[in-house]
């Protein structure tokens, strides 16, 4: 299906801002020429994604939140990056088929969904790996709904439970609101996690991101009852994140601009394992490391 149309009057994202992007930027700062930073292996995924040789990731430039502790804020804020052709964008995905990544990986890329919905049309007959939607959560059900028997597996955040904090952080009142509704779709269409003979990597599910922010632990325990009392058991995995690190605006924000501290963590893991939400991951307090970052630097960006 054709989904030009959308650039027309864009409402690609809850924000529904309406721009006709084929002749100016919409909210997300993009226009409808996509642009993308980095093209390669990436080994700092779930294990189920990134596997032994790694997750073929494409991280778009622009972003729909305006998140003020953003890692990768060189790229979805200041919207580093380098123009790419529907066909450039269907040729770097055999390339890293080719390289041997275990699933295609989309990272940030609702603004550029009609576009990216032709590259895959291209490479659909070629293309043996699962295709990872990697989202910061904030998408409408129409848009999931479009992605149907594109997207494989399903890599949404799920950041705040408040509107205060949602709004004050990332610019979106309407967060839990529009991500809770949107993850209740990915379950829908993919169904229970399923994976490969080896029982290693994931071939088709949903695996829900949680980042533990400083000073938010009472949220994010809100946020695990939900999933309890919402989300059907074993129809998705839960991983649990401590890798917050204050980046970009975040010393704008003093409450946010440390590390979360282990009792803040441990409280919120402790609550995972009580409410028995312990299929999936949780990461070691350590891993709060600016080198889980890639550098966006156009690796595997090749205009050919």
């Amino acid at each position: 299906m054709n989904f030009d149309y959308m650039y027309d009057s864009c409402s690609l994202c809850p924000r529904n801002c309406n721009v006709n992007r084929r002749q100016s930027a919409g909210y997300c700062g993009c226009t409808d020429t996509v642009m993308a930073a980095r093209a390669a292996l990436h080994h700092w995924e779930e294990p189920c994604i990134s596997g032994s040789r790694g997750s073929g990731t494409v991280f778009f430039s622009g972003c729909t939140l305006r998140c003020c502790f953003c890692q990768n804020y060189s790229i979805s804020q200041e919207h580093f990056g380098r123009e790419l052709t529907v066909e450039q964008l269907s040729r770097i995905f055999l390339r890293l088929q080719d390289e041997g990544a275990h699933n295609i990986n989309l990272v940030t890329a609702t603004q550029y969904l009609p576009s990216v919905l032709k590259a895959l049309d291209l490479v659909k007959s070629k293309l043996f790996i699962p295709v990872v939607y990697n989202c910061g959560g904030y998408e409408s059900v129409e848009v999931i709904k479009a992605l149907e028997g594109y997207v494989d597996i399903w890599l949404p955040d799920l950041k705040y439970q408040s509107s205060d904090l949602s709004a004050r952080y990332s610019n979106a009142a309407d967060y839990f609101e529009k991500a809770s509704e949107a993850i209740k779709q990915m379950i829908s269409q993919t169904g229970a996690p399923r994976f490969d003979p080896s029982g290693e990597l994931m071939e088709k599910g949903v695996i829900i991101r949680h980042m533990v922010l400083p000073g938010a632990k009472d949220d994010s325990i809100a946020l695990l009852t939900w999933i309890k009392d919402e989300l059907e058991k074993e129809m998705y995995y839960i991983s649990l994140l401590s890798q917050y690190t204050p980046f970009y605006k975040s010393v704008q924000y003093p409450e946010i601009n440390r590390r979360i501290t282990s009792y803040e963590y441990n409280k919120v893991l402790n609550k995972a394992i009580e409410l028995d939400l312990v299929q999936g991951f949780m990461q070691e307090k350590s891993s709060a490391k600016e080198e889980y970052t890639p550098p966006f630097d156009l690796e595997g960006i090749i205009i050919d």
